[in-house]
């Protein structure tokens, strides 16, 4: 599981997958959460403007990250 820091109370889902790089743009983050790709605390999430905060774990293909405060 890799850790990533976030200095803002919270990241949207779509922006987090850019953020840690396992997406080009933001069009391949709208459509692996629209396939149901992606899952937030072992769930699998289809909102791309889900509030994703310091502790919640975020899949998507073979990568797990665990959101922290920086």
């Amino acid at each position: 599981m890799e850790k990533i820091a976030i200095q803002t109370e919270y990241i949207k889902l779509d922006a987090l997958l850019k953020y840690a790089a396992l997406v080009g743009t933001g069009g391949e983050a709208k459509i692996a959460i629209a396939e149901g790709l992606v899952k937030v605390n072992g769930e699998v999430c289809t909102m791309r403007g889900k509030k994703i905060r310091p502790g919640d774990t975020v899949s998507f293909d073979r990568f797990e990250l665990l959101v922290e405060q920086a």
